[in-house]
This record gives C-alpha cells, structure tokens and sequence, in this order.
C-alpha cells in the first residue's frame, strides 16, 4: 500500500462490473447476458434516432448540462404519482433528487447521515452487496443480520437487537429493498410493520429498483414517514443502463441535503435527456414488462420441475435458483460447476449467496438457458 492510503483500504476488494467476468475486459457479444438484471432490450430504434438529433441538434458538448434536473425533475414526480394513483400534487420537484445511478444516491445518503463517526448501516443478507460496500468505502461500520433460508425474510427480532445493541455509533440507516435483490421477495406485512416502527431518528431506505417488475411501492406511505426514502432506477424496465440515472424520492428537506451532497452537474447532458425521453414514451417502454414477467414464470415453472432445483418466488426480473440436497459442501461444488458450465455453454449468470440469480433475457436467451441448464444437469448427475 502506498503510505497515503487508508490502511483499511487493503482489505477490500473492487466491485467487478460483470461478476461472471474474470477479467476487467467486456463481455463477448455471442454470450447470453442475464448476470447483470438488465432489460434484455434495447430502446425501440425511433427513439434512438430521436435521441440522435437531440444529440445533434440540440446538446452543446462544451457546455455543462443542466445541474439542476428540474425538467426531469418534474417529469419524474408525476410519474411518481402516476405509479401510486396519487394526487399530481403529492409529490413535486422538490420531492426528487437524481443520482448517476442509485449508486451515487447511496453514497450521498451514507455522507448525509453516517460520515466522521456518526453513525453505521442496518442490512438483511444477501442483499444488494454496493450497501455494504459504499459504507466501507467512506469508513462506516456494516451490522448485518441474516434473513431466513427458506424465505428470505428479514430475522426482525434480530434486526431489532442490533439497533439497541451497537451504540459507537448507533445505526443511523436501514437498507431494504422491495423486492429483494438477489432473492426476489417483497417486503413482507411483518418487515414493514417494523419498519413503521423505527425511531425518525433512523433513515429508511427503500431501494424500488425492480418495481415495474412487482408493480408495489410504498411512495404512498412516504408523506407519513419522513426518515423514509424510496430509491429507484432508469436502468432496468426502462431500459437506459447505459446512461446511469437513479432518482430518489423523499421528503422536501431530506432531498434538500442530498442536493447539497451531490456533486455538480452528476447527469450527462445525454443521460439528461435520455430520461426525458423515457418519461415521454414510458407506456411504450413499459410494454417489455409483460413479456418479461411471462418469461419468468416460464422459467420457474420449467425449472421448479428439476427434482434438484428449488425456485425461489419472484416479484422481479430474475429468479433466484438453489440446489437441493443434505451436503452443503457437495452443493456449492456442484452450483460453482454449473455457474461454470453455463458460462461455457455461452450463458452468464451470477453465483451468488449459495444460489445462481438468473436474469429474465429475451424467449431465445431464456429457451437456451433452460437447454444449457438442463443439460449440465444431465451431466453433473
């Protein structure tokens, strides 16, 4: 380590942007790629082409872009209201703040509240692994508590005990998602009676990056809640992974301090407008939703037959898969073998927490997946 660096530092390792990767380069087009919950599509070719004049004709590459998202802004909080059948008056600009990815919005939350010593994060594992990582970074203390192997819902009495045990310093935010990414699962009556409970002292982070997938929010519930915000994304049902927006939902004087967290002009002028594109044409966007979830439940049903499969229930765009058996040991060979296989075969997945998360890909991609899956079955047994 070079003497100017954070001794703790040393211990991490960095986030590889392809996880069935093994090297930095980027993934080979022949492949199938459901390791990353993409959208499977790609914007519908009227829209690239808007979007190319709009390049064109209208983005000054040597100006800055717009450092105050309101346009997009305003875009986004009637979609908001949309999604949740609320008022066109319930949520406003003031109530949204953008992030290049939900990403940048974690880390601007974490300074908000935990930075010098202040405070340290509450997560469910597994979970959403940057949580975690985001708050190394910065230097603030992890709690994890573990989630019930069956059903993946959060251990509440367990949750519980932590938030009254760690003290130096005392947990500050609580990270969940809905529904739960590697799992897939929703926010259960339960989790969300204690959420309801938690001292306003807490930060309640709802990630909702799959919700076009489950089509449940709780953005409803947000003007009761104050110490609540609610995380979502442009990068999976509409489609603009490659442009990085994430936006955060919450109250006027919460994304007031995020305002003033965040870095100056965070959004492309390109990404900018690429969002207000999305926001523009979301019922044709949107439309991928319905294939996709009937995709999924294909997968599950095909792959819940395998007497050495279990299928876990999802409300996102990928599923959760485990092995069956009495030998954990024995599983996680087996499950690494057929992580590798697969990647072989031309399929990447991510083997992640004792399990592979499949993302939802086109009809192709899925039939393939089921072919490689079940031949390398074949072959393991």
């Amino acid at each position: 380590m070079l003497s100017f660096i954070r001794s703790d530092l040393a211990q991490f390792t960095a986030y590889k942007p392809h996880p069935s990767s093994d090297t930095a380069a980027g993934v080979a087009p022949q492949l199938d790629r459901l390791d990353t919950n993409e959208s499977p599509y790609d914007l519908p070719p009227q829209l690239k082409q808007k979007l190319a004049l709009t390049y064109e004709q209208v983005i000054e590459t040597n100006r800055y872009p717009d450092g105050g998202h309101e346009n997009l802004k305003q875009a986004i909080a009637q979609y908001v209201n949309e999604s949740a059948s609320l008022s066109p008056s319930i949520f406003t600009a003031a109530n949204i703040s953008l992030g290049n990815g939900s990403d940048e919005l974690i880390r601007s939350l974490l300074i908000a509240t935990c930075l010098g010593g202040e405070g340290s994060i509450l997560v469910a594992h597994p979970t959403f692994s940057m949580y975690g990582i985001l708050a190394k970074t910065l230097g603030i203390p992890v709690v994890t508590v573990d989630r019930n192997p069956d059903n993946f819902e959060i251990d509440l009495k367990a949750a519980q005990s932590a938030l009254e045990a760690t003290q130096a310093p005392p947990i500050r935010v609580v990270f969940v998602v809905h529904p739960n990414s590697p799992t897939g699962n929703c926010l259960t009556g339960a989790e969300l009676s204690w959420l309801r409970s938690l001292d306003e002292q807490i930060l309640v982070v709802i990630d909702e990056a799959y919700f076009e997938f489950s089509q449940t929010t709780l953005v409803s519930e947000l003007p009761q809640h104050p110490n609540w915000v609610i995380l979502r994304t442009f990068s999976k049902a509409f489609r603009l992974a490659a442009l990085r927006v994430g936006y955060c939902v919450g109250h006027p004087q919460a994304i007031a301090i995020l305002e003033k967290v965040r870095l100056p002009y965070n959004l492309p002028s390109f990404s900018i407008a690429g969002a207000l594109a999305a926001m523009e044409n979301k019922q044709l966007l949107l439309e991928s939703i319905s294939p996709t979830l009937h995709e999924r439940d294909k997968l599950i049903e095909v792959l819940s037959q395998h007497p050495r499969l279990q299928i876990i229930k999802s409300a996102a765009n990928f599923i959760f898969l485990r092995l069956q058996g009495n030998n954990p040991e024995n599983q996680n060979l087996t499950l690494t073998t057929l992580h590798q296989q697969l990647k072989t075969s031309g399929t990447l997945v991510r083997e992640i927490n004792g399990g592979l998360r499949i993302t939802i890909g086109s009809p192709a991609e899925n039939n393939r997946t089921l072919e490689r899956i079940q031949a390398a079955l074949a072959i393991l047994h």
